[in-house]
């Protein structure tokens, strides 16, 4: 068990529902702790258990979404 934190730069989001859209469906995964998006900065932050999860499952979450993670 190990925690981590990635930042993920992501292009689309543009308004609240954005927000609310992609921390909601980060949140859901197992091994998420927590999931912050900065609209302004165009930004994801998530803190997650790499045992749980790998990073790449959470850039195609949010690319589920709708989103473009550069």
């Amino acid at each position: 068990m190990s925690n981590e934190v990635i930042t993920l730069n992501v292009e689309g989001m543009a308004c609240q529902h954005c927000v609310i859209s992609i921390e909601k469906a980060v949140s859901a995964l197992p091994g998420v702790s927590r999931a912050r998006v900065n609209l302004r900065g165009k930004q994801v932050t998530v803190d997650y258990d790499s045992g749980l999860i790998d990073p790449e499952t959470i850039k195609n979450t949010i690319e589920d979404q709708g989103y473009e993670v550069k």
